[in-house]
């Protein structure tokens, strides 16, 4: 996790500058990291106070699909670097291309430092959410553990509550989802070949 240290606004839309103590491997101008989710191009690399900070510029177009023009000076982000060709998967395909958001309806604690989120579905394509199948949200692969006619539910773990801004989310919030390509794919398919 990472903190918003300044949104300013500019030609692009908004310079967006976080702070990320704890990352520890070099950073590339022009490399692609996964913010909350979306795939944004680093602009600029500082150290400041001892503490790295990564700046992005966010177009008009990001900042209307997706959580990011919610986003103030202190809010707590999920960082994490593009796959590699030779890293291991331990997820599902995660583009960083952003479907919609959706809001948090219900936290129910599991026992165990576990839980449940429930999650509208309004603003992504339901025939995309399956029951067991994959999702991301705010850039975690996830899987689906239950779907209703305008909802669907995720079970977290306690690695993923403490490592992640999952773990602080609360009814009322705004998520960003990113639902599976597979799945987004094959809708997308069946629907064209019912068309012809």
């Amino acid at each position: 996790m990472a903190k918003v240290v300044s949104i300013s606004s500019d030609e692009c839309g908004v310079r967006l500058v976080i702070s990320c103590a704890g990352w520890d491997s070099p950073l590339e101008m022009g490399e692609s990291i996964c913010t909350s989710g979306c795939c944004l191009t680093v602009a600029g690399i500082s150290e400041e106070n001892a503490k790295k900070q990564i700046s992005f510029d966010v177009v008009r177009e990001t900042l209307d699909c997706t959580t990011i023009g919610s986003w103030n000076v202190g809010s707590s982000v999920n960082l994490e670097r593009s796959l590699r060709p030779d890293s291991l998967l331990g997820g599902h395909f995660v583009q960083g291309h952003i479907d919609g958001a959706e809001t948090v309806l219900a936290v129910t604690e599991e026992g165990e430092g576990a839980c449940r989120i429930r999650f509208s579905l309004l603003n992504v394509d339901s025939d995309t959410i399956v029951h067991k199948g994959s999702i991301t949200i705010d850039g975690i692969s996830l899987t689906i553990a239950a779907v209703g006619d305008d909802w669907f539910d995720v079970a977290l773990v306690p690695t993923t509550l403490k490592e992640t801004t999952l773990g602080i989310l609360k009814i009322g919030d705004k998520v960003n989802i990113e639902t599976d390509i597979l799945a987004r794919t094959v809708v997308h398919t069946i629907r064209k070949m019912q068309n012809k």
